[in-house]
């Protein structure tokens, strides 16, 4: 593609601090070759101009926690309970066939460019979202799940969990595209099946996430044998758990921890669990208005930060919310820990970047992939990074102009009123 100078009313790097009147440039490899105010960015022959004088330009969202491929159960699955929304999902997924994974797997994606998202950190267990990312040129990670509660399920679903990682490595991944593994939970996965998992992603270099202390129900298992879990454990015949402190201390003893996974959710978790992530070099996605949805309660974001746990803001599934809105779960996020809004900001940024392990995203320098958007923001004269980010986090996506993946343009917001939502010269981006 041919070089692109973007401009905008403010510059929001995120890693520095904000410019007023900024531009980047981007290289025909789709990385930032610039960054700095307008005049001083560099405006190559042929290259591609775009400006955005009312909006922010700061880097692509990193969604640190998506279901993608459940993007057409959005609305369909209404239980209250915990355990019955959890039997519901798995009823609907049974019920889709192949080609409705995949045509929801895209639209979660295309979704996600809407929402300024440019990577997202997804499970799954069809495989759709990492063809969908590969197909569509997208950005993220993508751990393939597997489940199986009774020990004698093991070794089955351990080969066909080796399978789908080599059929999906020869497919889908690339330097955009991460494959890892995600043993479930530890009500849906046995003690032998995570220890094999988290055993065969250290000698692998695979990336590993895990559902844990999601639940009160989840809890309820691990630490007692009670509970709607344990109850159906019984029912099918599945052995009793072996009980620990915690779900995080009961990972611990398994053996999982040692994979430094990503930990999702994390809401039933105390300074001790803390204490066991940080030392093993573990991260957290942070879900709030899927935990409130569910009635789990909330996160302790506190304990996590003063632990130095990286911690990055995911939205779950749309069979959890009602949409990819990052903004919405940031500002959660943030009462919940009285962060500031560049804080906050960061969360949604280079902090959820860190916590996925890609370095390079999250911000806007030199070098970094240009995955960026403009977000249109209201006027204001306080235009420190306090100020720009408090209007940031008052926007919606209806304000995001443009989202780009790796300097390629996703998304583009529809005229308003009759305007254009950019000012540009020669054509779109490639």
């Amino acid at each position: 593609m041919n070089p692109t100078h973007i401009s905008a009313g403010f510059l929001y790097p995120v890693s520095s601090p904000a410019i007023v009147d900024g531009a980047v440039l981007i290289s025909e490899d789709g990385k930032i070759a610039a960054v700095g105010p307008d005049q001083s960015v560099p405006r190559p022959e042929g290259v591609i101009s775009m400006s955005f004088p009312s909006a922010v330009l700061l880097p692509g969202l990193v969604n640190a926690h998506t279901h993608l491929e459940l993007t057409t159960l959005g609305g369909r699955c209404n239980d209250r309970e915990f355990f019955d929304w959890i039997q519901n999902v798995r009823q609907s997924k049974a019920e889709l066939a192949p080609e409705e994974f995949e045509e929801s797997a895209r639209c979660g994606v295309r979704d996600a460019w809407r929402h300024g998202v440019t990577t997202v950190a997804d499970t799954g267990d069809s495989g759709a979202v990492a063809r969908a990312l590969a197909e569509l040129r997208g950005r993220g990670i993508v751990y393939q799940e597997v489940f199986g509660p009774h020990p004698l399920q093991a070794d089955e679903a351990f080969a066909e969990l080796v399978t789908t990682i080599e059929r999906l490595h020869a497919d889908a991944a690339s330097d955009d595209v991460h494959i890892g593994v995600s043993p479930h939970a530890p009500y849906s996965v046995s003690g032998a099946l995570f220890s094999r998992v988290a055993q065969f992603a250290r000698n692998e270099g695979l990336p590993i996430a895990v559902h844990v202390a999601e639940s009160r129900e989840e809890s309820a298992l691990v630490t007692g044998g009670a509970g709607p879990f344990a109850a159906s454990w019984r029912e099918r015949g599945v052995p009793e758990i072996s009980l620990a402190r915690s779900p995080v201390a009961y990972l611990h003893g398994l053996g999982v921890l040692d994979a430094s996974p990503l930990a999702i959710h994390a809401v039933q978790a105390d300074s001790d669990d803390a204490e066991l992530l940080a030392s093993h070099g573990c991260a957290v996605a942070l879900c709030p208005r899927s935990n409130a949805r569910h009635g789990h309660g909330a996160a302790p974001v506190t304990t996590f930060l003063e632990a130095e746990i990286p911690c990055g803001v995911g939205t779950d599934s749309v069979a959890s919310v009602d949409s990819l809105d990052l903004f919405q779960d940031a500002q959660r996020v943030r009462r919940l820990a009285g962060l500031s809004a560049p804080q906050t900001v960061r969360l949604m940024t280079l902090d959820g970047a860190t916590a996925l392990g890609i370095g390079d995203v999250g911000s806007l320098e030199v070098g970094k992939w240009a995955d960026l958007c403009a977000i249109e923001i209201s006027p204001g004269d306080d235009v420190t990074d306090e100020g720009i980010a408090e209007r940031l986090l008052a926007r919606t996506a209806r304000d995001i102009l443009l989202t780009c993946v790796g300097g390629r343009q996703v998304h583009e917001a529809a005229p308003v009123g009759g305007r254009p939502a950019a000012q540009q010269n020669l054509g779109e981006i490639a």
